[in-house]
């Protein structure tokens, strides 16, 4: 549902030296968050970790996996917790454009990580979703365990990391909300032009074109 900018208020309009000199006074903060940015991952890469010993059990295209199994003989395991109950007819709107959102996998691949999806929809349920959105992105069901509950995601989203040595199995973080809000691409994108996400809690100029956020989405085949 893409809203009218027809009519809507626009940037001032100022000479190129004018222009360079906002944008570069811009480029002083956006550098200063690109550092903070960086000090944080380097934090975050320090966070302790925590053992899973439960024995978790999913089910995959291939049969029954363990959790140890999940991560496809790479060190690293990020497992996108996507709201798809028991008997709902699709997946969440949000959850699978964050996936639309995901590149090849071969790039996190070849950094030794492997990246999955993990619903407590069973398996059945899933596959004809997964077809429909032409996704090749691996997706597990938790049908019949705890996992999404032990983890924090409960009924909602959220994204999970853990890390493998041996045969050990350790969850180094997670985020959800505005933390996996913040890794997406066309989210980062939107954030770049003039118009924004065009979603109501931003602030943005007077009259600037804007809907109540969430209502917009639609699976991407949906979209008129």
């Amino acid at each position: 549902m893409p809203v009218d900018t027809k009519n809507t208020a626009l940037p001032q309009i100022v000479s190129e030296t004018e222009w360079m000199d906002a944008r570069d006074k811009l480029l002083v903060k956006e550098k200063e968050l690109t550092r903070a940015l960086d000090a944080l991952a380097a934090e975050r890469r320090r966070l302790p970790m925590v053992r899973i010993g439960k024995n978790y059990m999913f089910e995959g295209p291939g049969g029954p996996a363990r959790l140890l199994e999940l991560f496809d003989g790479r060190r690293q395991l990020m497992v996108y917790h996507f709201m798809m109950a028991p008997g709902a007819s699709q997946g969440c709107t949000g959850c699978s454009s964050f996936v639309d959102n995901i590149g090849h996998l071969a790039h996190l691949n070849a950094r030794d990580t492997t990246f999955i999806l993990v619903s407590p929809a069973p398996l059945s349920q899933i596959q004809p979703f997964k077809d429909r959105m032409g996704w090749n992105i691996p997706w597990f069901s938790s049908n019949g365990n705890e996992f999404n509950n032990d983890m924090g995601a409960g009924d909602g989203f959220g994204l999970s990391v853990f890390l493998r040595d041996g045969d050990e199995v350790f969850r180094t973080y997670f985020t959800a909300s505005r933390g996996v809000d913040r890794i997406r691409a066309d989210f980062n994108l939107l954030d770049l032009t003039p118009f924004g996400r065009q979603e109501t809690w931003e602030d943005s100029p007077e009259g600037w074109p804007q809907t109540q956020p969430y209502i917009w989405w639609r699976l991407h085949d949906d979209y008129r």
